[in-house]
């Protein structure tokens, strides 16, 4: 991308340096798992004025998926929705409705084949041939059926599309079943979570648009930039768990102090997710529930959200200790003042996911680096 590539695209970004911005892509790629040489291509598919088009889904959902995009920073779902993806159809956030709505999506699908995104949110019913979730007289499993195999990518927002969730959880009255279930043979991107990071969601959006190929995913379709590590191998309460100092009661003394909350119930040990890393709500350091004093309880992995009872004891999967792991009590800092102006912007859709954490990790000081001064009180205290 040469400078004056960039110069058409400047303030649509908000303002921010061509320098920061491709710096910015490189450390993302970094945070995908990918070269630093991949940052360019990055960069090209955010500033692509061709916007893809995107059907959204939902059907046995609380709209807490669409809910948690919302809520999104960088971008703000304006920016997203009217500058980096063609939003065809979303029952949420469509402007039209009913009939209208309804043709929009089909003019898509029929002008748009092999070429959208298609992202569902929400479990299917299949009992009684799916007849207890039906949108414009179509059930959801047949909506799905017709839609589906036009889709260039296929992604699954939240636990419920992505195994069932909540609205499996037994007895499973209307026999609810996640997208790869009843899409066998074709490939699913999971990202479940109740509601999951959006930045996870925008950050296999970027993938694809940038490589026409999808991110690498583990055995259950999760991307492995955010979905590779237990949330007990990165959680800031790892270091007492290995001190064996555990809270026994919600309110008690080390309860209050940041304790482990294993004993009460948390399935950080058993959860493979990036919740530590990420946090949630663009809110700072501890927006996530272990950080807020509540247990994990695992709503991102299948076999443990919504299916094991809230309080009972995790299976540790791992008990060596990490080879470094957070501080027990961390003190964080924002993003560094040219990454920070940029992540306002609509091109911040990459922030997600791990690139959002290793930024978070990095930025120390202002400039990325570590302080000196407090490198010196370091040795100080050992020459003492």
């Amino acid at each position: 991308m040469d400078s004056h590539e960039f110069d058409a695209v400047k303030q649509k970004l908000g303002g921010v340096s061509r320098r920061d911005f491709l710096k910015y892509c490189s450390v993302v790629a970094v945070g995908l798992g990918l070269p630093l040489s991949a940052g360019t291509r990055i960069a090209e598919a955010i500033v692509n004025p061709r916007r893809p088009p995107v059907i959204w889904l939902s059907f046995q959902e609380c709209t807490g998926c669409v809910e948690s995009l919302l809520r999104a920073n960088h971008p703000t779902i304006e920016s997203l929705i009217l500058d980096m993806i063609s939003l065809d159809y979303s029952e949420t956030l469509s402007a039209a409705s009913g009939h209208q709505v309804e043709a929009a999506k089909e003019q898509s699908i029929r002008e748009n084949k092999g070429k959208f995104i298609l992202v569902v949110d929400g479990a299917i019913p299949t009992r009684d041939n799916g007849i207890y979730c039906k949108i414009a007289g179509k059930t959801a499993l047949s909506i799905l059926q017709e839609t589906a195999p036009h889709a260039a990518a296929i992604i699954a927002m939240g636990s419920c599309a992505s195994w069932g969730g909540v609205a499996a959880a037994a007895p499973n009255p209307t026999e609810a079943k996640g997208i790869p279930e009843l899409l066998a043979g074709k490939a699913v991107v999971t990202i479940p979570g109740c509601p999951p990071s959006p930045y996870n969601l925008l950050s296999t959006i970027l993938h694809f648009l940038t490589y026409q190929k999808l991110p690498q995913l583990d055995t259950a379709g999760r991307p492995l930039f955010a979905y590779s590590r237990l949330i007990h191998e990165n959680c800031e309460r790892r270091p007492h768990f290995d001190a064996g100092r555990f809270a026994t009661q919600f309110g008690d003394d080390l309860h209050r102090k940041g304790a482990c909350l294993y004993k009460l119930g948390c399935k950080g040990p058993e959860t493979h997710a990036n919740c530590p890393s990420i946090l949630f709500g663009d809110a700072g350091a501890g927006a996530w529930p272990v950080g807020t004093g509540h247990p994990c309880f695992g709503c991102a992995e299948k076999g443990v959200g919504f299916s094991a009872p809230l309080h009972t004891l995790a299976t540790i999967k791992d008990f060596t200790p990490p080879t470094f792991f957070s501080e027990a009590f961390p003190d964080k800092h924002s993003l560094p003042a040219g990454i920070k102006s940029f992540a306002a912007g609509t091109a911040g859709i990459a922030v997600g996911a791990s690139g959002a954490a290793l930024l978070t990790n990095l930025g120390r000081k202002k400039d990325g680096g570590t302080d000196p001064s407090a490198a010196k009180g370091a040795d100080r205290q050992k020459e003492e």
